[in-house]
């Protein structure tokens, strides 16, 4: 069995030739692995079928069996991704500013690989294949460390990604997949720094927090949602009443669904009892504050916990607010930094809840669970940055890169 050293050693050595593969052959490869990937969609539909088995029989709830699961429609929604990104401008080499000093000195910055990316994710075979193909379009290799529970699923999607590499004379070593899940062997991974430029961990919070706590590799966090609605006093309850039903209930399992609604007081009255009806058809728990409760009887009293927590799951938290001003205070102490929306006509606002709340992503008006790669435009996503350096929101090709100087000289010195 391969060491951590080799295979980080292994999967460097092809950065070199990813560097020199032109736009045209990386956008080829991509469309012929998306072909592939459809034609041999019973293969991975297979394997994925083991791993729902395994997760029913160790007890996950449906929401995150709904992540794990792979269908004919899912592959079709994976593969469209791939070709996205293979009609995207491909931002390597790209020159985003110039000038020549006084000396004769031209000075270009270009936009570089990062070189090795390894990514830690949970679920979601979907990220195996957006990985592979966002990094391979910017032109850095990956290592992929997937959840245990989706093991059977990742292996199917890289042994047709190699495949197709090998078949074309591509180094089917730019993608790696480790299928030791351990996490001693994950923790090994974390301090791999000669062979790794960047690790990215993309899952729940605990998973986060092993990676920051451990990784002696720079780390760009990603995932965790605890995304607010907020409801003001000049909302549109009909509006307000459909996108807080599409953001809680149409995928549960996302990082992008809402999980904590605060409600202005002035319409608390009149607006929670429709919202009460309307998720109770879609048998969600509410947990409320002290107000809300008296609202309605069927709303469960929320504990100080409830406020910070990701449920992934048709539960949802409500907190009544005097103001904005409250309600934006109340958002920033408890929200991940992912996706927040305001429900509101008042156009100050709309501009205040826009500029103060600390976020990725913040709307108005809208659902939370577009903040995505796909629905940016982006192709597909690496994950939603929650932190400020160096990239924040959904990660696509241009948040792969990083830049150099290219300085031409004809002889100066200083």
């Amino acid at each position: 069995m391969e060491s951590l050293e080799e295979i980080g050693k292994k999967v460097k050595e092809t950065t070199k030739q990813l560097n020199n593969i032109s736009s045209k052959k990386k956008n080829e490869l991509l469309r012929k692995v998306a072909q592939v990937i459809v034609q041999s969609q019973d293969e991975v539909i297979k394997a994925n079928q083991k791993d729902i088995k395994n997760a029913k029989g160790n007890g996950m709830k449906e929401s995150l069996i709904d992540r794990l699961k792979v269908d004919e429609q899912r592959i079709l929604d994976m593969t469209k991704g791939l070709e996205k990104i293979a009609d995207l401008e491909d931002p390597i080499g790209e020159t985003l500013e110039g000038k020549t000093l006084g000396n004769g000195l031209e000075i270009l910055k270009k936009r570089v690989p990062l070189g090795v990316i390894a990514i830690i994710y949970e679920s979601r075979p979907n990220v195996t294949l957006d990985a592979f193909g966002l990094c391979f379009k910017t032109g850095n290799a990956v290592i992929l460390r997937g959840g245990s529970d989706a093991i059977h699923t990742n292996i199917a999607i890289v042994r047709i990604i190699k495949q197709t590499l090998n078949e074309v004379q591509l180094p089917e070593n730019c993608v790696y997949l480790l299928e030791d899940t351990t996490r001693e062997t994950t923790i090994k991974l974390m301090k791999l720094n000669p062979y790794i430029d960047v690790l990215i961990p993309r899952g729940g919070a605990g998973l986060i927090k092993t990676v920051v706590e451990n990784s002696t590799i720079p780390v760009i966090e990603t995932g965790t949602g605890n995304c607010h609605i907020y409801v003001d006093e000049t909302a549109d309850f009909s509006m307000a009443l459909s996108i807080i039903e599409n953001a809680k209930t149409q995928r549960t399992g996302v990082c992008n669904a809402c999980e904590s609604l605060v409600v202005h007081k002035k319409v608390a009255e009149n607006f929670i009892p429709l919202l009460v009806k309307r998720l109770e058809e879609k048998q969600v728990e509410i947990r409320g504050d002290e107000q809300a409760c008296k609202i309605s009887k069927v709303i469960i009293p929320a504990a100080e916990e409830d406020w910070g927590t990701e449920y992934l799951d048709l539960i949802l938290s409500l907190k009544i607010v005097n103001n904005i001003e409250e309600a934006i205070e109340h958002i920033n102490q408890y929200s991940t930094k992912h996706s927040e929306s305001i429900i509101t006509k008042d156009y100050e606002n709309a501009r205040k809840f826009l500029n103060e709340i600390d976020s990725s992503c913040v709307y108005i008006n809208s659902s939370t669970r577009f903040t995505d790669g796909g629905e940016f435009g982006l192709g597909a996503e690496i994950g939603i940055s929650t932190q400020k350096l160096h990239a924040r929101g959904p990660m696509g090709l241009k948040e792969l890169t990083t830049t150099k100087y290219v300085i031409y000289g004809n002889g100066q010195i200083r």
